[in-house]
């Protein structure tokens, strides 16, 4: 795995993520020496989905109050479905994943997350992939959807499914490492 120490990263995630693919990004990306902070709607602690019931609880280490996208050089958006179908009517959500995009910071989401890039509109003419299930919204907001493992587009790293995360989490340390991504040409 690529050296990315002084890298920050920001994980949005709310209660119901995709167990995994919050905690298999946040190790991979601290061993590869990236700063990770949880951020969520609320202080606290954060309770994941491990498969078919709840899972553990993740602390947060700031709130969409207190987190600012300029503080970091990427943001990593895990699925599961409860996740992101939260998180997609929370306009300060939304805007705190705009704010990346638009600063040409990396933007990674997994699985259910990419309705997080539906909502933003990030998704229009970009190629994505995202679970199997969320393809046609995918598709119908404009997204060039691929079925891989992961799919990068300037700066734009999708992914499945809990099956791919190695791949995810490579590809997102190696943008992460390139640093900013000029998207005003493919726009």
């Amino acid at each position: 795995m690529q050296d990315i120490s002084g890298k920050r990263v920001a994980i949005l995630a709310t209660n119901g993520f995709e167990q995994s693919e919050l905690e298999v990004p946040l190790s991979k990306l601290r061993q590869a020496g990236a700063e990770v902070e949880i951020v969520s709607l609320e202080s606290g602690k954060i309770k994941g989905w491990d498969h078919k019931d709840w899972g553990r609880e993740v602390p947060v280490d700031k709130t969409l109050d207190e987190a600012r996208a300029d503080a970091y050089d990427a943001i990593v958006l895990p699925g599961g479905v409860i996740n992101p179908d939260l998180l997609r009517v929370e306009r300060k959500a939304l805007d705190f994943i705009s704010s990346f995009w638009s600063a040409n910071k990396v933007v990674g989401a997994i699985c259910h997350a990419p309705w997080l890039l539906v909502e933003t509109g990030i998704v229009k003419a970009r190629r994505v992939t995202s679970y199997k299930s969320i393809k046609t919204d995918v598709i119908n907001a404009g997204g060039l959807w691929q079925d891989s493992a992961v799919v990068t587009d300037q700066g734009l790293v999708t992914s499945r499914n809990p099956g791919d995360l190695d791949a995810f989490c490579d590809k997102l340390t190696e943008e992460i490492r390139e640093g900013r991504h000029d998207r005003r040409a493919a726009a």
